[in-house]
């Protein structure tokens, strides 16, 4: 089967591994006076991630679901409004802010451009006539195909943004994605944020965690609310450390998880059923299967059963991710698969 669901699915090489054996352990539960746990391996971790975001503090928890999850419940109360577009991942899939029976906060929605980036206007028409207390942004977006937000639009929310005294939050699950296809550098990325979200478990190969980073004051309140979350770890340095091997050795695989996506949309070209977006920027392709009769659901099982795994992004679209998991073999078998299979709808 080749693999083609998610970069989730990227299991931790040996030398990462290995660095489990000799990092140093301590209860990252116990927190001093300043909000640090007692493991020294995670406390690492955080200040490397504090290094490559340029924020002032990060906080270790197990999932990005629970990165966004604190950060809003940090920022928010129940009631508040998050002004958030309609395909962000921590409302159609993570949910829990905004459900009835749990965080309880109200969306605003603003739309998503053509090109796969934040609506400028109508976030600023969202400021000015509701009373947003956190704007949310993701970067790169999963729904849109793994699209990057350029620099005068990051720009452009900061701005406003500021002008009404309201902070911003990123989800960056693939922050580094973002630089790389962008250009960008990390920490200017990030400076357009109050605070962001990245994931280590998914193209940068870490078997578990994500990091949460913002202004001193906002990261020790959020620790208190992962505690609250069941959050709380012990030994994390275990699996902090492969976080860190994958900080230091493995950010810049992930230009060969995009040239092999490119490589791939190339290959695909010129498919009847099935349709291509006009073009993709990172790691993800989103193919949209309305015309061939059935629902992506459908079309993905139908691609499984030859030997091709691909996700369902919505109900007229499936998603390739692409992730060191992937060889360049598995990727021409795959078209041909596609292919083969978009000729006989």
């Amino acid at each position: 089967m080749i693999d083609f669901r998610s970069d989730t699915l990227t299991l931790p090489s040996k030398k990462m591994l290995e660095t489990i054996l000799t990092a140093p352990l301590g209860d990252s539960g116990r927190l001093d006076n300043d909000g640090r746990g007692g493991d020294p391996t995670v406390n690492q971790l955080e200040d490397l991630s504090c290094k490559l975001t340029g924020k002032d503090r990060s906080l270790l928890l197990p999932s990005g679901t629970m990165g966004n999850t604190v950060a809003l419940l940090t920022y928010c109360r129940p009631g508040d409004q998050v002004l958030i577009d309609t395909t962000q991942h921590l409302y159609k899939t993570e949910k829990v802010c905004f459900e009835s029976n749990f965080g309880q906060l109200k969306p605003v929605f603003y739309h998503l451009t053509d090109e796969g980036f934040p609506d400028v206007a109508e976030v600023a028409n969202a400021i000015e006539t509701q009373n947003i207390k956190l704007i949310c942004i993701e970067n790169t977006h999963n729904s849109a195909g793994g699209t990057f937000i350029p620099l005068d639009v990051l720009k452009e929310i900061r701005k406003i943004a500021d002008g009404a005294g309201v902070p911003i939050h990123m989800d960056g699950a693939r922050l580094f994605n973002a630089s790389i296809a962008s250009g960008l550098d990390v920490k200017e990325i990030c400076s357009y944020a109050d605070s962001v979200m990245f994931c280590l478990s998914k193209g940068l190969g870490a078997p578990i965690g994500s990091m949460l980073c913002g202004k001193h004051d906002f990261i020790v309140s959020a620790a208190k609310t992962r505690k609250l979350m069941g959050g709380g770890m012990r030994q994390a340095g275990v699996f902090a450390a492969c976080g860190i091997y994958a900080l230091e050795h493995q950010i810049q695989d992930l230009k060969k998880d995009h040239e092999r996506a490119q490589q791939c949309f190339e290959l695909l070209k010129g498919l009847k059923k099935i349709k291509l977006p006009g073009h993709i920027q990172s790691n993800i392709i989103i193919l949209d299967v309305a015309e061939s009769g059935k629902s992506a659901s459908e079309v993905v099982e139908d691609i499984k059963k030859l030997g091709v795994w691909l996700s369902v992004s919505s109900e007229s679209h499936a998603r390739i991710v692409f992730s060191r998991n992937n060889t360049d073999s598995q990727i021409a078998e795959a078209v041909e698969i596609i292919r083969s299979y978009d000729a006989s709808l």
